[in-house]
């Protein structure tokens, strides 16, 4: 499994330590591990975790702007525990509504000793943080605007960004944004052996 991550690595400017694609390799063991009892992706080839989850994850690292993320439906910690593993200057506090899904991030922060993230079961429209985020990402979302709807409380007002990370480009949704949101950028991300488009829509 670590040579794959350096194959799929190779194929990116990504520059990781030995101990970090040692923490990505571990927590797709853990995946691996809890995913036949607990059923926390459909994902179940543990190379292919590393691409659509893990390697999916951290090619947004380059865009992200700040150091106090929140990642919404974070499910077993997607784009979270891979972007807390590469951005360690950073914290992530990783909110998700299911008792099972916070118990496994919970064993992933202790086994990985990732004193960065925060795993925290609530439903986000009932989640009030002591301090605002620079950053509100998530992959879990049907819609931007169920995005904004359910998290415009989360963000810090002078810079914060929502960060959507999706297939295709919702063309359509773009076009209906609130009033008071706008379009920052969208940028085309490239995932290693992984089919399909991928963009992240990055909003303010």
């Amino acid at each position: 499994m670590f040579n794959k991550l350096e194959s799929l690595l190779a194929k990116t400017d990504i520059i990781l330590s030995p101990e970090q694609k040692q923490q990505l390799v571990a927590y797709v063991d853990m995946l691996n591990k809890w995913n036949k009892a607990y059923n926390l992706t459909s994902v179940r080839d543990p190379e292919q975790m590393l691409i659509r989850h893990v390697m999916d994850s951290i090619v947004v690292n380059p865009f992200l702007q700040g150091t106090r993320f929140i990642d919404v439906g974070t499910g077993p910690g997607l784009p979270g525990i891979p972007l807390a593993i590469v951005r360690p200057d950073s914290h992530f506090t990783l909110l998700d509504s299911l008792g099972k899904r916070v118990r496994f991030l919970r064993q992933v922060q202790h086994e990985l000793g990732l004193t960065n993230i925060e795993p925290v079961q609530s439903r986000v429209e009932e989640f009030t943080p002591e301090v605002l985020f620079d950053g509100v990402i998530s992959r879990a979302f049907a819609s931007l605007q169920d995005m904004l709807s359910w998290c415009h409380h989360l963000p810090n007002a002078t810079n914060g960004r929502f960060y959507a990370l999706k297939g295709l480009l919702p063309e359509e949704e773009l076009t209906q944004l609130p009033s008071g949101v706008s379009l920052d950028a969208v940028i085309p991300l490239q995932v290693p052996e992984q089919e399909g488009q991928r963009h992240l829509v990055i909003l303010k």
